[in-house]
Parts: C-alpha cells; structure tokens; sequence
C-alpha cells in the first residue's frame, strides 16, 4: 500500500519538524514549504492526501491558499493552524471550504485525529445523499450540499419549517462523512429539564449532587468520535449556551463534580424551524454561539416548495405502509393543490389515514381529510386526531377479534380481514398488539 503523502505549510522550521515527525509516526510522508507560491508549486507537482497550513505566511495568508485549493485541487482536505483563540478566523476558514483547524499550542492528540479523518475522506469520499427523495431542483441541489459538507468538519445548521426532514438530513451528512462508523448521537435540545441540562450534556460525577449516585458520561461524550446532533438548539437555555461554545471552541468538556476538564472528539450539526438570527436580535440567543454553529446553513425546502415530489413522496410512503392502495387522479391533483402546512410529517400521517378509511383500494380526494384554510390553529387538527384515536380503537379490536376466532393464525386472520399477511404484521406493530 502507498503511504499517504502530505503537505505542510509553515514559516516556523520548528513546525514543519513537529509536524513531520508527528506525521512521520502515523506513516505518513511529507513535503513541506514555507510559503504560498512554494506550496501552490508543490501542489502543482505533487498529488497529496491532505494539507495542513499555517494562518500567516511571508507572501500571504492560509485563507487564500484554502480558496485556490477548492478550485485548483478539489477534493484535497484542507486544515488549518490558527492562533490560540482566534475563532474568527478559523470560522472563515471553515466557510471557504477548510476541513478543520488546529489551534496553537498544538494538541499532537488532536492533530493525529483530524489527520486521520482526513485521510479517511481522502480514501473513500462521501456516499451519495440518496436517502433524500426528490427530483426538484432544491432538492437536487441539498443532495449536492450533502455530499460537500460531509466531507469537512465544519459546524452545520439546518433550517426548515416542522416536518421537513432536518433529522434526515444530519445523519445523512453524518453517514457520508469520515465520522460514519462512530455514534450518531441526536439530542432534542427543548424535551430536557432545565435544572438537568448541564448534566444530561456533559456529565456527572458520583456524589456531585442528590441522586447522582454513580459517575455518568453525558450525552457529548456519547458521541465521541461521531456527531452530536443538537435539535431545537433554539430551546437551550442561555446559561448552557455559553458552556457549549467552549466545548466547540476548546474542544474539552467538564462533567459536574469534576475536577478536571475532559478532551472530546466530535463534529456539531444543529437545527431548528425558529429564526436564530431573529433571536440573536431580541438577545434570546447568544451571537457568539449563533457564528459558531452556523458556519455552514443547510436550507431543507418546504414540501409545497417541491412540486411533484409531492406525488414521488406519496407512491413511497405508500409502498412503506405495505398497502395494496393508489391514488386516484382526484387525490393527486388534491396533493398538488395542498399547502401541507406541516410539510413530509404531514403528508405521512394524511396517508396512513386514507390508507384506513379509503374503500376499494383507492384513495381519493375525500380520503385525504385534508385541513381547510384557517383550520391550522383551530379545532380540526383536534377533531381529525380524536378521529384517528377512534379509527386506531375500530382497528385494534377487529384485529384482535380476527386473532382470537383464528386462534392467532395471522395467516388466517389476515384472510378474515381481507389484508395481506405484511399488511397485518405492520398493523399489529403500529397498534402495539401485544
């Protein structure tokens, strides 16, 4: 196997020794320049693996190296060595297409771990985001932006209305990156207690406080060597805020109770459908954490954004409801026509519904139950989810009738019923029949 060869770029010979011994140990081979124009020359000769540049060099800076790399040698992963502190300038580094950055002093420990994420890039590339339905040009275009982000390390927050997918989203910028073997670790930001955030995020020592009886890692640490996925980050407290900016600055946690700080290895995606900019605004969101994690925006569209996605969407979720069902061309044209205030969420549940009430395996416009204008606040959703609560009571006893004059044959009592076997075995688990 060829040893991977890579690039470093520093005016301190100090550095480049450092950093060449360090390499040298993980098999590494390196070429090394002590400014722009040398670096641009050996790039030109040379077909690396990955590059690590200072910020400050004697003919310009690493900021305008990292842009010529993403036109002159895309798919070359890019980190950069900043000073102790300097956020500012690692954030722009990120957004021009860095991979990572390295702060000085330097943490050999650090170094080696996004040497070798970068490596792992570097071997496989990112996985095509197919997961992610739609022919739409938006949606041709966020696949697109999937697959770049993956491939770096930089914090991502996705924006998008309720019921969009943003989860979807971040495991897929997850399973296509360097980090795709480690812990996916998703986090509802608003479903926590206050007085147990600290806790549940970073961790607790035994006996740091009532009932902490035995030491626990939080939910950070669950997530070393993968991603943290922060959803509804909008909804934590601000007294948490300013605690989550030094584990993504410093890249270091301390559980409660104790005495010393903990180094933590993972990539930051977050979400929420608020306007964060708008929150900063009103001082309900801390600015510098707001810069911090929105390095790179995802924007996922709006379903009535997506124009025959819609029907795409439809024929899909059907096909995973295992129903022997379609679509008439009143219900298509009705999809089309639907605002879907509560986007792809929505689109599931109406489904399923019409899946149950539609005769003759048709669903029509009627079946939709679809919400009329100025119903969204009021008390249709309330009605259609008392409905659906007594639809699922008709569903379960007739099941469980079907069962029983069976002698639990789901064979037989999918027969008596008139489903299919799978249609049966996704309803028993659906309802929770025991």
């Amino acid at each position: 196997m060829n040893q991977p060869l890579a690039l470093v770029i520093d005016d301190e010979p100090d550095i480049c020794e450092l950093l060449t011994l360090t390499l040298g140990r993980m098999d590494i081979r390196t070429e090394t320049a002590m400014d722009v124009a040398g670096a641009k020359a050996l790039l030109d000769a040379h077909d690396f693996d990955i590059c690590l540049t200072d910020m400050r060099l004697p003919d310009g800076d690493g900021l305008e190296l990292v842009e010529w790399i993403q036109g002159n040698a895309a798919g070359l992963p890019v980190a950069v060595i900043t000073a102790h502190g300097n956020v500012e300038t690692a954030v722009q580094a990120l957004k021009l297409g860095a991979f990572d950055f390295i702060s000085k002093p330097l943490d050999l420990g650090n170094l080696r771990t996004i040497v070798a994420n970068a490596l792992r890039v570097r071997a496989a590339g990112a996985d095509s985001a197919s997961k992610l339905l739609g022919e739409s040009e938006r949606m041709r275009e966020l696949r697109d932006m999937i697959a770049k982000v993956a491939q770096s390390q930089a914090p991502v927050h996705i924006s998008g209305e309720s019921g969009t997918g943003k989860e979807l989203v971040a495991r897929m910028i997850h399973d296509s990156g360097p980090r795709a073997e480690g812990p996916f670790v998703p986090v509802n930001c608003g479903a926590i207690p206050a007085d147990l955030v600290e806790s549940e995020f970073f961790g607790h020592r035994k006996g740091s406080f009532t009932g902490a009886v035995n030491d626990k890692a939080g939910l950070v640490q669950c997530a070393v060597d993968g991603t943290l996925f922060l959803d509804e980050i909008a909804d934590l407290p601000l007294s948490m805020q300013v605690k989550l900016l030094r584990v993504i600055q410093e890249k270091k946690v301390r559980p409660v109770g104790a005495a010393r700080e903990e180094s933590v290895d993972i990539r930051i995606l977050s979400a929420t459908h608020k306007s964060l900019s708008q929150m900063v605004a009103h001082g309900d969101f801390r600015e510098d954490l707001y810069y911090r994690i929105n390095v790179i925006e995802l924007h996922v569209p709006a379903l009535r954004e997506r124009g025959d996605d819609i029907l795409l969407l439809a024929e899909h979720i059907l096909r995973r409801l295992q129903a022997s069902t379609s679509l008439d061309d009143g219900a298509r044209d009705a999809l089309l026509r639907y605002a879907f205030p509560g986007n792809v969420r929505e689109l599931e549940n109406m489904l399923e519904r019409a899946v149950t009430l539609c005769t003759g395996g048709t669903i029509a416009a009627g079946d939709l139950h679809m919400r009329r204008p100025g119903d969204a606040s009021g008390t249709q959703p309330a009605l259609a989810g008392k409905l659906g609560e007594q639809v699922e009571d008709v569903q379960r006893q007739a099941i469980v009738d079907a069962l029983e004059k069976t002698r639990y044959n789901k064979t037989a009592a999918a027969k008596l019923l008139g489903l299919s076997f799978r249609q049966l075995r996704y309803r028993i688990k659906k309802l929770g029949i025991e």
